[in-house]
């Protein structure tokens, strides 16, 4: 692998990162405020779909981010009416967000546009194109005979849409935000301990709905990004669990900006070994050595952990070993025995490739969830004392 493969794998990290980022980001604010968000998802895929459709409808990427964000902020405030006035369960308010979401893009898009669900293809002003730094070569060829310091700058800092800009621009406010301003530091103790701030004379509703409010605006951007930017269109369930996956993110990262954007990032290396590599060859006793070592790995971290997590990383430790073994086996043939069959070269299934940033999902939850502490008040209704 050259170096400009490898400038291009981090390039389209970045790329695939950029919706987990701002989905986490939205969750951590909403999270932080006591407030448990399991509809993110629903609000990037309504983002994301109408976005698409008044981008085409008014030949402006602008106005349809806009709207994007308006039916983002729209089902937050759902969201907040439902946990916040009225008390309501927060996860269950959060799973109907994504039932309503999932059905009614595709019966809007297919009442609108007659596309089978989607929206007709966006170009020119109507989608986000890369913007081209002073200086940066814009074609392959030219980008391939460079210097590596052309190749980094013209492929991985330069070329991206405003909106990736945006995304990496929004973790250090986040951080600045919530540890260095007086609105942050009451965010957060609304999430830890909302009698200390009611207490004070400080609205707890009113820092729970801007939070909530926040939240739809990250989201919004993150589905606008995804129909208007990464693809020309909105198609069917295009986020693709994206939400759930930034769920993930978030808890990996303890709730804190930075270490939500080294995990956003991490599963946006992920996703871009899928759409990359998509015909990796490598020889059996590599693909062995890899999934047993990674098993044998999680087991003896398992061991040390509680019970649920042995329960679980040491099945998802046996699947790997299974398959490993599987594709030892199903490698031989009739002239080549077992040891021989350690030394062929076989291509790795594209949807072990693709189960790769689940997978790591569950090995997240199952490993890391008894570590990371989320705010005390999480998920519970501030009911005012009289």
């Amino acid at each position: 692998m050259d170096f400009f493969t490898i400038v291009q794998l981090g390039d389209a990290s970045i790329r695939m990162a950029i919706p987990l980022l701002l989905a986490c980001l939205a969750g951590l604010f909403s999270e932080r405020a006591g407030i448990f968000d399991i509809g993110l998802e629903g609000k990037m895929l309504a983002a994301a779909f109408l976005s698409a459709a008044v981008s085409f409808a008014s030949g402006s990427v602008w106005v349809g981010l806009l709207a994007g964000i308006g039916i983002s902020i729209a089902l937050s405030i759902v969201h907040g009416l439902a946990s916040i006035t009225f008390r309501g369960n927060q996860l269950i308010s959060g799973v109907a967000i994504n039932f309503f979401a999932a059905g009614l893009t595709v019966v809007i898009a297919q009442g609108w546009f007659a596309q089978g669900g989607r929206t007709p293809s966006l170009s020119g002003a109507a989608r986000f194109d890369g913007i081209d730094f002073p200086g940066a070569l814009t074609r392959v060829r030219e980008k391939m005979q460079a210097s590596p310091g052309m190749q980094f700058y013209s492929e991985f800092v330069s070329g991206h849409s405003i909106l990736v800009y945006i995304g990496l621009l929004s973790v250090p406010l986040t951080w600045w935000i919530l540890y260095r301003t007086r609105f942050g530091l009451r965010l957060r103790a609304v999430g830890e301990a909302p009698e200390a701030v009611d207490t004070a004379g400080i609205s707890v509703v009113g820092l729970r709905y801007s939070a909530v409010i926040i939240c739809g605006i990250l989201c919004g951007i993150a589905g606008a990004y995804l129909s208007t930017a990464v693809q020309a269109g909105f198609t069917k369930d295009m986020t693709a669990n994206r939400g759930f996956i930034a769920l993930a993110a978030l808890i990996f990262a303890k709730w804190r900006p930075w270490y939500a954007l080294g995990a956003c990032l991490l599963f946006g290396l992920f996703f871009a070994i899928d759409n990359r590599f998509q015909n990796i060859q490598l020889q059996v006793l590599w693909i062995m050595v890899i999934l047993i070592g990674a098993s044998a790995a999680m087991v003896l971290y398992a061991i040390k952990r509680e019970k649920i997590d042995v329960i679980v990383l040491g099945g998802l430790s046996a699947v790997l070993t299974v398959i490993a073994l599987a594709t030892w086996v199903g490698s031989t043939g009739e002239e080549a025995g077992l040891v021989a069959a350690l030394f062929e070269t076989v291509k790795v299934p594209s949807q072990l490739i693709q189960s790769l940033p689940y997978l790591f999902v569950v090995i997240v939850l199952a490993g890391f969830v008894g570590k990371a502490i989320p705010p005390r008040a999480g998920g519970q209704p501030y009911v005012k004392e009289r």
